[in-house]
C-alpha cells in the first residue's frame, strides 16, 4: 500500500510551504535475525532442561530402589534377631 500525504503550511507573511510524505507499506516483514536467535537459545534451553529433569528422574530411581535394599536388609536382620531370641528362649525352657 502506498500513501502519499501532502502538507501546505501558510506563513503569516503569505509564504506557502508544501511537503510531500510517501509512505509505503508493503506487507512484509523485514527483521534481523533476532527471532531465529531467540527460538535457537528457547530449543537449547527446553533441551537442557529435559536431560536435567531426566537425569534427576534416575538418580531419583536409584534412591528409591537403594531404600528399598536398606529396608529388606533391616527386615532380615530383625528375622534373625526373632529367631535368635526365639533359640534363647527355646534353651532357657528346655533347661529347666
Amino acid at each position: 500500500m502506498v500513501e502519499e500525504r501532502v502538507t501546505e503550511v501558510e506563513t503569516p507573511s503569505g509564504n506557502t510551504h508544501t511537503t510531500h510524505t510517501v509512505v509505503t507499506d508493503d506487507g512484509a516483514r523485514r527483521g534481523g535475525g533476532s527471532g531465529w536467535l531467540i527460538a535457537l537459545v528457547l530449543i537449547i534451553a527446553l533441551i537442557a532442561g529435559i536431560w536435567f529433569f531426566s537425569g534427576m528422574s534416575n538418580s531419583e530411581a536409584a534412591k528409591d530402589n537403594a531404600i528399598a535394599n536398606a529396608a529388606s536388609d533391616v527386615g532380615d536382620a530383625a528375622q534373625q534377631v526373632g529367631n535368635a531370641a526365639q533359640d534363647a528362649a527355646d534353651n532357657v525352657t528346655n533347661n529347666q
